[in-house]
């Protein structure tokens, strides 16, 4: 096993990549209450879309680990399962049905392209400097994401964004457990961020802010309501509504994935000569996964950037993506113990892997205006559109404009003017 996923030459040890996993689910764990919420608005039994989550990220997670070695969870995409529900079925009035079998067609696309290694050839364009904004924007967004679950940033009509109730009780729990973990790191403690997310969850039960499970252990619900249902539906994707629906899935999923295994593996160290080891397999693992979740009964699975918490944490291999799939295995039986993981444990966590991971900015090269301009971009709109995707996207039809105004038109890969045409005519035609 040590030989199969790498340790020593990646400097990991067991317990290390454990606690990497752990923290890793910890941090998408919320997946498994969300997602059949968000899904069980189409009509899709909730206690389905539960059991259908939690397999597609063991198989998932699985997959990625086994086949690629990259200590990466994979679950079903939060943008995506909100573009599901909010646009195809109730926007559209696409049955859900019918948009399970376009996630299918999207996921068997996804495999088609990962074993022609196209997209790995389009990872591998990627210019370096754009590389580094794309991981230091994830970096932003995710801390994001943490400012937003902790409620110390909140809607605002006025300003869009403003400052939250700090005296908020679960507030306050998120801010002691982000004190704790800068603690416990500044300390050395290779675990500081898994410990502290014990420590706050404890803490929230002493003082009432988070409920103690009235059980333990729960049974698992029928897969039986939407295993397998696409397939009687995948006559009825041959429209244009359909068709732009199944490119838009193809779209988010290829693009969120793309910037995730690269946030990944430059925070992991595994980026070599501006090219990441191993892509391939864990492209073409994703792509499967994608697969498998349609046909299980939810929304397109991605690789989720909560896993770089557990990178924070150690997590270096394969093996941490083994641990992820045990926890979500275990998490089948006992569900319940599941809701004391409440967005206030894990918000202290994802604003400091933030921190981390926008360290990547100093890399890019700020001397030169016509990269600045595309990585900037990259960089602030991830946050302020709430999606990876589109930061890559707004990067990728900037780049080769700005270099072409500087004449260094040589210099970009053809593979990147062909994205800028249509990621173009993307925004003008289907959003």
């Amino acid at each position: 096993m040590r030989n199969y996923f790498q340790f020593s030459e990646r400097g990991t040890s067991f317990k290390q990549e454990s606690a990497a996993g752990i923290t890793t689910f910890l941090s998408m764990a919320y997946i498994l209450v969300v997602n059949p919420v968000i899904l069980s608005q189409t009509g899709m039994d909730k206690g389905a879309l539960f059991t259908a989550t939690a397999l597609s990220a063991i198989i998932g997670s699985l997959l990625i680990g086994v086949m690629a070695n990259f200590p990466i969870g994979i679950a079903p995409s939060m943008g995506i399962n909100a573009f599901f529900t909010f646009s195809v079925c109730i926007g559209m009035k696409i049955p859900w049905e019918t948009a399970l079998a376009g996630v299918f067609v999207a996921g068997l696309l996804f495999m088609i392209l990962s074993i022609l290694k196209i997209r790995e050839k389009i990872i591998n364009a990627i210019p370096a400097d754009l590389k580094h904004a794309i991981a230091a924007g994830i970096g932003f967004f995710v801390a994001f994401m943490g400012l937003k679950n902790a409620g110390i940033i909140t809607a605002n009509e006025a300003t869009f964004v403003a400052i939250g109730n700090l005296k908020s009780a679960p507030t306050v729990l998120a801010i002691v457990g982000f004190i704790i973990m800068i603690f416990l790191l500044n300390k050395g403690i290779k675990g500081g961020i898994f410990y502290g997310m014990v420590l706050t969850t404890i803490l929230g039960m002493i003082f009432g802010i988070i409920t103690p499970p009235d059980k333990i252990i729960g049974s698992i619900p029928s897969l039986e309501p939407t295993f397998g249902v696409l397939f009687g539906h995948l006559d009825e994707i041959f429209s244009i509504k359909m068709l732009a629906v199944i490119f838009t899935f193809l779209f988010v999923a290829f693009f969120d994935t793309t910037g995730a295994l690269i946030a990944i593996a430059s925070q992991a160290g595994l980026m070599k000569d501006n090219q990441i080891p191993n892509a391939g397999k864990a492209l073409l693992a994703d792509s499967l996964s994608g697969i498998v979740g349609s046909v299980l009964g939810t929304s397109t699975t991605a690789s989720f950037v909560e896993s770089t918490a557990g990178i924070a944490v150690g997590g270096r291999t394969g093996f941490t993506s083994i641990i992820i799939a045990a926890c979500f295995t275990i998490s089948l039986f006992f569900a319940p113990v599941l809701a004391v993981v409440t967005p206030e444990v894990t918000a202290p966590a994802l604003i400091i892997v933030g921190a981390m991971m926008a360290t990547e900015i100093s890399k890019i090269n700020w001397s030169n205006f016509a990269i600045v301009i595309p990585c900037f971009v990259t960089i602030i709109t991830m946050p302020l559109t709430y999606s990876i995707a589109t930061g890559i996207a707004l990067g990728f039809i900037l780049y080769p404009i700005t270099m072409l105004a500087t004449k260094k038109t040589l210099e970009v890969h053809p593979i990147m003017y062909v994205l800028c045409a249509i990621f173009i005519g993307y925004f003008v035609y289907v959003i």
